[in-house]
């Protein structure tokens, strides 16, 4: 009886552990949803897209719907979080693909109206062929592997910035909010995974914590040999 309790009570721990760990990482990923707004300000005041590109944002939908597909009850049980941190974030990147279309040229316009139906044709058919696999476990692990191959490609992505920061040993275009809030979030989302015993979710943003931690290093060690004030991102992804 009191074998079962104790493992009834170390459940119930698990359970607030990755419940705060699932809130926070949403808390969190919040500051990365909302770090393109000074790029959006700029292209708005001067009613051009610039040199800037929709492509991040484009790729942050496909991102946040797989990631959102996976959270679901019908690929994986008990990952309302994963489900809703994600939801959030596709309406964001919707929205900043919308103004992105209003004030881009005809050219780049149609370029991106023409991506973003391919994106949402790609996941219509991650829907729709994941819901021909019969088998729980394996729709679960088909759609399992893709979001985690997406989240890793998009943590990838602050390569660029790292190798432009040491090359220039400035933090110009690698703002410190950015920075930490995509290292909070990672380390958030990693707890909650480990907490689910779930590798599609802790690997993915185990890397994330490890880039993350690696933005802050170089920004507190070139901080001190740089004056300038940090820009706009060159890339302004989610995550």
């Amino acid at each position: 009886m009191k074998l079962a309790m104790s493992l009834f009570g170390a459940y119930s721990i698990c359970e607030v552990g990755k419940d705060a760990a699932g809130v926070a990482g949403n808390i969190f990923a919040f500051g990365l949803f909302v770090s393109p707004i000074p790029t959006f300000r700029r292209i708005i005041r001067n009613g051009s897209t610039e040199m800037f590109s929709g492509l991040p944002y484009i790729y942050s939908l496909l991102n946040c719907m797989i990631c959102l597909w996976y959270g679901t009850p019908l690929i994986s049980p008990d990952n309302l979080l994963v489900t809703t941190v994600n939801s959030i974030g596709a309406a964001f990147q919707l929205v900043y693909i919308i103004l992105f279309l209003m004030y881009a040229e005809k050219a780049r316009k149609v370029r991106m109206v023409g991506l973003l139906l391919a994106v949402l044709g790609i996941f219509v058919i991650i829907l729709v062929g994941s819901l021909q696999i019969d088998d729980s476990a394996m729709r679960r692990m088909f759609v399992g592997f893709l979001s985690c191959a997406s989240l890793i490609s998009m943590f990838a992505s602050p390569l660029f910035i790292i190798k432009l920061v040491i090359r220039t040993k400035s933090i110009e275009f690698m703002p410190f909010y950015l920075s930490l809030s995509t290292f909070l979030m990672s380390f958030s989302f990693f707890l909650y995974g480990l907490l689910s015993d779930d590798a599609f979710i802790y690997v993915p943003n185990g890397i994330g914590t490890v880039l993350g931690i690696i933005q802050l290093v170089l920004y507190f060690y070139y901080k001190g040999s740089s004056s300038e004030e940090c820009r706009e991102p060159l890339i302004v992804s989610y995550e």
